[in-house]
Order: C-alpha cells, then sequence, then structure tokens
C-alpha cells in the first residue's frame, strides 16, 4: 500500500515554476508518507504533477513510483496505492503483445494494461486499488478506484486545477485548497456519520472517487465512467452447488491475497471470519514451511467489565483460544487501555481527517501500531457480514422494515446534545432519508420479486454500498497511519457479486446468521466457533473509560473558546452526564451507545480545532 497524490491542470505550465510545484507535490507525499515510508518520489511534467510515498511489499528493490514508460514520444506515468492479486494471469499476454517488464511489481502490470487495452482494461483487475494514469498521448488524468472502494481516493476541483489524494489531508497541502465547511458537512456528521455519503468528502468542495469509477480529467473537462456495478441475476445453482461455490471463492481469495515478498499475518478475533481467513492462511503458509502470525485486541480488564448485550453476547478471548488449539499459529494478545484508548480518539481524528467510530477508531488505530512493529501486512475478515446477512437488521423484523438506514434506527439520539436552534437547521431526519431513498433508486431489482425479496435486495445493496464502506475507510485509515497493509479477502468482486443473488434461504437457515458461510467452510473451524454467535469488534466496558470521558466532556463545555459548544446545550449535556449510559441502544451499528455519542462530540471538536473550522450556524 501507499499514498499518491498530485493535480493536473490544463491552463497551468508547471515546469516554468519546476521548483515551486515540485515543492507542492513533496509536501502533498509528506501529509501522506506515513502510508508508505520505504521510497518516494515525484513526476512533473507541463500539466500534471504525481507524487508517491511507497510501502514495498511487492519488487521491494524494483517498484518505485511514479513509474513511468514510454510508447513512441508519448509518456504513460501512474502513481497506485494496492495490491492486484492476478497480475501473474495478467502478465503473459501483455508480453506476448510486445511489453518489456522491468521489475516484477504489479504497478506495471496496471501500466501496461492500460497502454495496451484502453480505458477499461480496469474490468481486469481483481484486487483493491486507487491509482492515478497520465496518458501522454491523449493528454489525460485518469483516477481509478477498486470496486467496493476498499482503497480510498479523494479529489477536489479548485479555479482549472484537478486536485486528488489519498487522503483528504494531501489536498490542503496545495495553495488553491483550504480546510471549510457549510451545514451540509454538520449535516453529514450528524445526520449520517460516522458514514459518509458515497462520493462526499463532508469538507466544502471535496469528493472522493466513488467505488467502481473512473474520473477523467482533461482539455475537453471532467467526466465521471462507472465501470462496475451489482446486477440482480436469477440464482439457479442448488444449495449444494452454492455451498460448493462460496467455498471455493472464499478459499480462492484469502490464497490470491497471500502474495506478497513480505510476512503476511492475519487478525483473529475468534469470529467465523477471522478464523476462516486464519484457517486458510495458516495451512497456505505451513505447506511453504513458514509460521503465520496471528494478533487478537482486547482491553485491560475486560473479563471483569464486560457487560453481555443483544449486539455482544460473548467476550472474544475463549473463543481465540479454542481456534489457536485447533490452527498452529504464532499468536500475540494485545491489549489497550483506557488511557491509551482516550488518547487514541483524537489520534484517530488525525488519521481520518474527520471524526469517526469514536473508541472503535481508536483502539484499532492504537492496535495496529503494534502489529506493524511485526508485519507489514495483514488479512482480516471484514466485509463478511454484509455480503452474507450477518447483522441483525438483515433478520429483525423491527430493524429491516426500517424505512431509512437500518443501522441509525433512532435518529434523535444523535442530537441529544445538540440545542435547538441547531437542531432545527440541520433538519437531519430529512437529509438522512433523502441520501437513504437516492440509494434505494439505484438498487438493482428482477423483474417479479415479491415486496419481502425487494426489500432483501435493498438491505444488501445499503450493507456493501454504506454500512461496509465506513468499516472499509476505518481499517484504510487506522491501518495505513502505520504503514500496515489491511487486506480484505471477503471484499473480493467476485464473492460480492455471486452472493448478491443468492435467495435469503439459503443465507439464514433455522434462526442462524451467516449459515451458507458456515457450510461452505465447516472443515475448517471447531464446533465451538463454527456455531458461535455474531459478536462485533471488542469495544471496553470500563466504567474508568465513562469516567476518563466525561471529565473530557466538562472540560470542553467549560471552554468558552470550544467552537462545538457553539451548538451543545449546556443543560441537555448536564442531563447525558447525569444520567446511566446505556450500552444496549446503539445510534450508529452495534458498537455505539451513549457513551460513544460523548466520544464522538470530543471528536468533532477536535476536528474543528484541528482544520480552524467554524460551526456554520447560519
Amino acid at each position: 500500500m501507499c499514498g499518491i497524490a498530485g493535480f493536473c491542470d490544463f491552463q497551468e505550465n508547471f515546469t516554468t515554476e519546476q521548483e515551486k510545484w515540485n515543492q507542492i507535490l513533496v509536501d502533498m507525499r509528506t501529509s501522506v508518507a506515513h502510508r508508505g515510508s520505504d521510497q518516494s518520489g515525484e513526476y512533473l511534467r507541463e500539466n500534471i504533477g504525481f507524487s508517491h510515498a511507497r510501502l514495498s511489499i511487492r519488487d521491494i528493490l524494483g517498484g518505485a513510483q511514479p513509474m513511468i514508460r514510454k510508447a513512441g514520444d508519448f509518456e504513460y506515468a501512474i502513481v497506485y496505492n494496492g495490491e492486484i492479486y492476478n497480475t501473474e494471469e495478467l502478465r503473459p499476454a501483455l508480453e506476448q503483445a510486445g511489453y518489456h517488464f522491468e521489475t516484477t511489481s504489479d504497478t506495471e502490470v496496471i501500466l501496461y494494461a492500460y497502454m495496451e487495452y484502453g480505458m477499461d482494461f480496469v474490468t481486469k483487475l481483481n484486487g483493491i486499488f486507487a491509482f492515478g494514469i497520465w496518458d501522454g498521448k491523449k493528454s489525460q488524468l485518469l483516477l481509478y478506484r477498486d470496486r467496493v472502494g476498499v482503497k480510498p481516493l479523494f479529489y477536489t476541483l479548485k479555479n482549472d486545477s484537478l486536485v486528488f489524494g489519498s487522503e483528504i489531508k494531501a489536498l490542503f497541502c496545495h495553495p488553491n485548497v483550504k480546510p471549510e465547511v457549510n451545514l451540509d458537512s454538520f449535516r453529514e456528521i450528524f445526520g449520517i456519520g460516522p458514514a459518509r455519503t458515497p462520493g462526499c468528502g463532508v469538507f466544502k468542495g471535496i469528493r472522493e472517487v466513488k467505488p467502481g469509477t473512473c474520473v477523467l480529467f482533461s482539455k475537453d473537462g471532467f467526466h465521471q465512467f462507472t465501470f462496475w456495478k451489482l446486477s440482480a441475476k436469477e440464482h439457479t445453482d442448488s444449495y449444494e452447488k452454492t455451498v460448493d461455490t462460496v467455498s471455493f471463492l472464499v478459499r480462492d481469495s484469502i490464497t490470491r491475497q497471500m502474495v506478497a515478498d513480505v510476512p503476511v499475518c492475519s487478525f483473529l478475533s475468534g469470529g467465523i471470519d477471522s478464523s476462516i481467513v486464519t484457517a486458510v492462511a495458516a495451512d497456505f503458509l505451513q505447506k511453504n514451511g513458514s509460521l503465520l502470525n496471528t494478533f487478537s485486541f482486547d482491553f485491560v480488564d475486560n473479563d471483569k467489565n464486560f457487560r453481555s448485550n443483544s449486539f455482544q453476547p460473548a467476550q472474544d478471548r475463549p473463543f481465540v483460544d479454542k481456534m489457536l488449539k485447533v490452527c498452529r499459529t504464532h499468536h500475540t494478545y494485545l491489549e489497550c487501555d483506557e488511557y491509551q484508548l482516550v488518547d487514541s480518539l483524537f489520534d484517530a481524528v488525525t488519521a481520518k481527517d474527520l471524526p469517526g467510530m469514536t473508541d472503535v477508531d481508536g483502539s484499532l488505530l492504537y492496535f495496529c501500531s503494534l502489529v506493524k512493529q511485526q508485519n507489514k501486512v495483514a488479512l482480516t475478515g471484514e466485509c463478511a457480514d454484509e455480503i452474507f446477512g450477518g447483522y441483525p437488521w438483515f433478520y429483525r423484523k423491527d430493524l429491516f422494515e426500517t424505512d431509512g438506514f437500518p443501522w441509525s434506527k433512532d435518529l434523535s439520539a444523535r442530537t441529544v446534545l445538540l440545542n435547538d436552534d441547531f437542531i432545527q437547521k440541520l433538519k437531519i431526519n430529512e437529509y438522512s432519508h433523502s441520501r437513504y431513498e437516492e440509494s434505494l433508486h439505484d438498487v438493482p431489482y428482477l423483474e417479479g420479486e415479491t415486496a419481502e425479496e425487494k426489500r432483501r435486495r435493498e438491505i444488501s445493496f445499503l450493507n456493501i454500498r454504506w454500512f461496509m464502506q465506513t468499516l472499509l475507510d476505518r481499517m484504510d485509515r487506522t491501518s495505513m497511519a502505520w504503514g500496515l497493509e489491511a487486506r480484505v479477502p471477503f471484499a473480493d468482486h467476485r464473492i460480492i457479486e455471486y452472493l448478491y443473488n443468492v435467495p435469503w434461504n439459503m443465507k439464514y437457515q433455522n434462526g442462524v446468521e451467516k449459515a451458507l458461510l458456515r457450510d461452505a467452510c465447516k472443515d475448517l473451524l471447531p464446533d465451538e466457533i463454527l456455531h458461535r454467535k455474531k459478536s462485533p469488534y471488542p469495544k471496553t466496558y470500563s466504567p474508568n473509560y465513562e469516567k476518563l470521558l466525561a471529565e473530557r466532556f466538562s472540560a470542553l463545555l467549560k471552554n468558552t473558546n470550544a467552537p462545538a459548544n457553539a451548538f451543545l446545550d449546556p443543560k441537555k449535556a448536564e442531563r447525558f452526564l447525569s444520567s446511566p449510559k446505556d450500552y444496549g441502544k446503539p445510534w450508529f451499528g452495534q458498537l455505539m451507545a451513549a457513551p460513544q455519542m460523548m466520544a464522538y462530540i470530543l471528536q468533532i471538536e477536535d476536528w474543528m480545532e484541528k482544520y480552524h473550522l467554524e460551526p456554520c450556524l447560519s
């Protein structure tokens, strides 16, 4: 993985002030250098500038970027962040077409594939990616983002310039781009957050290349093209055939994603998803004479403080221990205490450039810093719940039938600390529902489906487009903040395409969620894990963590210079502080309840201070 950045302007000749513009490229690259500190480089021509911070995973010595190749008198250049898992399948045809490879990196395969096949070449790629290609022959910039948005790519159009980068902070290194917000920014924060509307960068004027999309910028202007989207098809496979297909696709995806010139590890929670990934990866390495590193995450004294609830019925540690008895790995138990967790809240804002999933982001950020001390590449179990139907809103009637995003059923909880004037200006119910309705217009249906079948497709589509994207954003920023590459085998587009059309009665059987995945991988796991009830990423139940949050929150309320106080209601805040904290009624997903609302406000305050943002009350 890497950090990329750049700019393009057809009204500007950057070479006339080469030192100035090259320094801007260096500044942009430096801002995302945490994503890759192994190598760096810049590329500057008349209308285009690229910069790259490299995390070397494949072809350690030969894969430097920006990578430049020539065809006749014309230059082609690329800056790329990601991993392509099928390069060995693509390379022979390119060699037969006359391309001479100077490296074994996937970067060169991408560039030559574009030169040979044109814009649509991207449909041949299996991987996670965000990249910019400069086509010197056509004098155009192309920005691509992978099918489901595993890798980020932000941009803005200022005057005649297009400025882009892996993270928002890179854009602010360009002299024409300043951090600004408007009322819609706060509608995103309070009405949608910590999710984001697809393509929205929250800051005024900041956009993100949508998943499965190519942006083309040339003298003819700005254009967007969709190269991948879900489609509805009749599922004709028997259950046995479906199990076999899922079994193959899951194992093939995990095995493909073991490709690296550095050791690969896995995150192991003891849940079904991470245990499947770990089992396949460990077996792959053992056949090659190596031992897989595995890591599990928990909180200090969580064995004493844990409170079982409908969303989080059991702790992870006992199930990790059971998995380790049947799967030989080199395992490390990692823990985070409440002091580290509170401090990490603000580090997470820096990593994401936005408020996020509070202690979930903060703890994962801290854990990734520890994992990076031993490994540069990690496999995770993310995305299985979104495509196999693991969340309660897939099967709980009240959530399934919600007229809105089911992971944010109670929008009133989001404004419990805000003053009435700001609530009225935000109109978050209308804003959130508009975004919801817009997404429903894009859902692919099959003709003749019942109302319930249509709703099944809607829930699946919303999870892939919205909820899964939030978790992928979290994983990318928290891992890449330390130069750790996190891979997500369940996000393979082949699995997602297939599962979108598998009927619900194959995914959910006898009251058991993800029954299809369990049947497809039952030979990999011990029974205790195979039949374990779904439990999300761990969070702390420490009363001291709540106390620390309350202290920070009280200090914020007393700070007359705190920008967040412009929209907070002090009386509501005092009542909130004195009331018991409810863990069983999340306002986002399964993990963000009352304590996380305090943490979210603290993150918003930190975000506004870091970027010198005004509260936008009008």
